[in-house]
């Protein structure tokens, strides 16, 4: 399991196996090994882990128009707890924060 931050610092996710988890666990996503991306619940490009821990948005990817199909539903993970503030970071060229939906 690994925690995922935005660039704030903000806790938005946690990886769990391949599966994508919100903190509150339910399944919003998935990692494409192939591509080493990861994918919302329809197949779309979601973002991709910048500096070992945060979920990052490549503004240039190739993969935003490409549907990588649904993975289905890998259920509820659980709470991992709060890690706390991840620490904001600069910002990287070309890299926005996802639109972390599933927090509101």
């Amino acid at each position: 399991m690994t925690y995922l931050f935005d660039s704030h610092g903000r806790h938005i996710a946690n990886l769990v196996g391949n599966g994508l988890h919100a903190p509150t666990g339910e399944n919003i996503g998935h990692f494409v090994d192939s591509a080493s991306v990861f994918v919302d619940m329809s197949g779309r490009y979601l973002g991709e882990i910048i500096n070992k821990d945060r979920l990052m948005y490549n503004r240039m990817s190739g993969y935003q128009s490409t549907n990588f199909g649904s993975y289905g539903n890998a259920g509820n993970a659980g709470n991992y707890g709060n890690p706390g503030n991840g620490g904001s970071v600069a910002g990287w060229a070309g890299y926005e924060d996802v639109d972390a939906y599933w927090l509101n």
